[in-house]
């Protein structure tokens, strides 16, 4: 990495006239606003199907993309819906400051059907559709089918359907694909369009001379088509439940740990067959971001399990991971993956020696800085060159309400002394100040924080299901006044990536 900063925005978050964040318009102008900022990369979340939750790290699909991401205003251009068709899904809510997903989704699904349906008619996109196809066969059959046997059986996880489609017996899965090849095929459209989307946003970032960065989760949901598709992948029963699930212990920030509930991975069965299904996960995330940020490393090293059936995490036990082995034989097949470890949590000597082993840069969280005793690794001046350093994750308090938490008075205290804060400048850009201060070669911070936005536009509270992933900036908010205090902060910290991009043409 050259010395060089970025921003956290995931797509759902940009105020699309749709109700929810997609490759469109605004996906274009949030990135000709990194270009104006001096910003190198663009961070974003995973953009895999949401399932219960609309959670990005409890996806139907390690592979597949998110539908609702697709932006129908290309779909009109491409002439499969009509230009009087109303894609203002939810025009009340506009200006809202949260995704409604309960209204978004259904919606949105009725019009891609609509363009599936036109699609029948182009010959030139059913042809595009088969060889995107053929190139995806290797997951793309699996996940089309899961998801349309999936409605079938009124959308509940694949442990409850039927035994003998539940068991994938050959005769039966064949039966379903006869029956139900029309859905089949509308979710392999739904992905073709997706990725079509996708790389077309990727080339004009990239060819600005922004990076984007990835992130991928440690484990799949439960409720996926890669866990009913290959199970033999993780610890299940011959029920096909888990027989231990993911989590955290037990720490000072909650009391029971973490009950994620996603199955434990087999690793004894995937070192048998050369770690092949996470090296092609990596394959396709390394094709769709420039870099990419592994959820929760320390799981590689040792990993939190808990019986299936608990209630809370506390009743469980750290079982060794694969270690060094696992990107081995990643860094063998696909050669060097630009990776960033998120090594946060309880971490130990071993799961230091790993990152370092594999060479991946850290993690350094600034809202994690200011005890003040005064000696956190967290502290701008301790962080070591090697690193990105954040103000908070998707998982974090924003800057504004770490500031407003009374719990943090003593931690605030401390860091108005440290970082100098001052009203005239703003807590906040001296948050950001510091952060890009900092020896780290990278140095991210959420739009939230760099909009001065408290916790209602927070992103995700762990260990919680309800009023999570649904922050949506406003369509005003990018101005030309933060754009420039942006870039100023960049050239004073040696930030600015000075690279020529291409001329390219305005979305």
């Amino acid at each position: 990495m050259n010395r060089a900063s970025g921003i956290l925005m995931h797509i759902t978050s940009l105020p699309q006239e749709e109700g929810i964040g997609t490759f469109g318009k605004k996906a274009y102008e949030f990135a000709d606003f990194l270009k104006a900022s001096d910003q190198m990369y663009w961070q974003i979340l995973p953009l895999g199907p949401v399932g219960y939750g609309n959670s990005p790290y409890q996806a139907f699909s390690a592979f597949a993309g998110n539908p609702y991401m697709i932006d129908l205003q290309k779909l009109v251009e491409d002439g499969l819906l009509s230009k009087n068709e109303d894609l203002c899904l939810d025009k009340n809510r506009n200006d809202s400051n949260k995704v409604d997903f309960e209204t978004v989704i259904p919606l949105k699904l009725k019009l891609l059907h609509k363009a599936y349906e036109a699609s029948k008619e182009n010959e030139a996109l059913k042809d595009a559709i088969n060889q995107f196809k053929e190139e995806n066969a290797s997951w793309l059959a699996d996940y089309s089918l899961f998801m349309a046997v999936k409605a079938e059986f009124n959308e509940v996880g694949w442990q409850e359907w039927d035994k003998d489609i539940k068991c994938r017996k050959k005769e039966v899965l064949e039966a379903y694909q006869i029956k139900l090849q029309d859905t089949i095929e509308f979710w392999n459209f739904i992905q073709y369009e997706f990725f079509k989307q996708w790389y077309e946003l990727k080339k004009y970032v990239n060819d600005l001379g922004i990076k984007i960065i990835g992130d991928i989760p440690i484990y799949v949901s439960a409720d996926s088509s890669d866990t009913w598709a290959q199970p033999e992948l993780f610890k299940l029963d011959k029920e096909c439940q888990p027989i231990t699930v993911a989590g955290c212990p037990p720490d000072a920030f909650t009391e029971d740990g973490q009950l994620w509930g996603n199955p434990i991975y087999d690793w004894e069965y995937l070192e048998k067959t050369n770690y092949k299904w996470w090296v092609e996960r990596m394959k396709q995330n390394a094709k769709l971001y420039d870099m990419i940020r592994i959820d929760h490393f320390r799981g590689f090293e040792s990993f939190w399990e808990v019986p299936f059936g608990e209630e809370t995490a506390k009743n469980g036990m750290w079982t060794k991971g694969p270690g060094f082995k696992l990107f081995d034989a990643i860094n063998k097949e696909l050669g060097d993956v630009a990776i960033i470890a998120e090594d946060l949590g309880f971490i130990t000597d071993e799961v230091i020696e790993l990152r370092e082993k594999t060479g991946y840069p850290g993690m350094k969280i600034l809202e994690f800085a200011f005890d003040p005793k005064g000696d956190s690794e967290y502290l701008p001046h301790n962080c070591n060159q090697k690193s990105v350093a954040y103000l908070g994750t998707h998982d974090n308090e924003t800057i504004v309400g770490w500031m407003n938490n009374p719990i943090n008075k003593k931690a605030l205290g401390f860091a108005k002394k440290y970082l100098r804060l001052t009203k005239k400048e703003g807590y906040a850009w001296g948050f950001l100040r510091g952060l890009w201060a900092a020896p780290s070669e990278l140095a991210i911070a959420q739009m939230q924080d760099i909009l001065g936005l408290d916790n209602e536009a927070r992103m995700n509270i762990p260990s919680t299901v309800g009023d999570n992933w649904n922050w949506k900036m406003r369509e005003d908010a990018l101005t030309e006044d933060i754009s420039k205090k942006l870039k100023r902060l960049t050239k004073i910290y040696g930030r600015k990536v000075e690279k020529n991009a291409k001329t390219i043409t305005k979305k």
